[in-house]
């Protein structure tokens, strides 16, 4: 597992399933099975925001960009590649 996969796990285990990482996967939808609720969703973007020293911006807030934890590494990469060099880290 990647440390970036890691970090968001350890996030999602600490704070919304009471440390059962048997309740996560890296493909399972926060919000079908129940792990995250909108609000929730609100607060792992303000720790993505915080960890990652990035903007998410609205259009951004979709379930393709922040559903999984694969979905998250994903964006994320993507998110680092379209930045500039100095704004990486």
């Amino acid at each position: 597992m990647s440390d970036l996969k890691q970090t968001i796990k350890t996030f999602i285990v600490n704070n919304f399933t009471f440390g059962d990482e048997t309740m996560v996967t890296d493909t399972d939808s926060f919000l079908e099975t129940g792990i995250i609720d909108s609000t929730g969703i609100l607060e792992l973007v303000e720790f993505i925001e915080k960890e990652f020293f990035i903007t998410i911006e609205d259009d951004e807030l979709i379930p393709e960009n922040l559903e999984s934890i694969d979905k998250i590494e994903q964006f994320l990469q993507r998110k680092r590649a379209a930045a500039p060099v100095s704004q990486v880290n």
